[in-house]
């Protein structure tokens, strides 16, 4: 998919953990990712991941903006 958005993840602590969750009447978790500190994961929504869980410390960078979780 060309038009797809990206997203980038940047662990800033060991254990950050991406969950990719399904599109559909039924969400469900098709994708787990698990990141050490200053690792980067970059990650596309498609037809079949329609949202993403990221637990940790982490830095997500998107089109929309920079968003710090903690």
């Amino acid at each position: 998919m060309d038009n797809s958005d990206y997203v980038v993840i940047k662990a800033l602590e060991d254990g950050v953990s991406i969950t990719g969750l399904t599109s559909g009447r039924d969400t469900k978790f098709h994708h787990t990712e698990m990141l050490s500190a200053g690792e980067v994961f970059i990650a596309q929504f498609t037809d079949v991941t329609s949202a993403m869980k990221i637990k940790g410390n982490a830095v997500i960078y998107t089109k929309h903006g920079e968003v710090t979780t903690r």
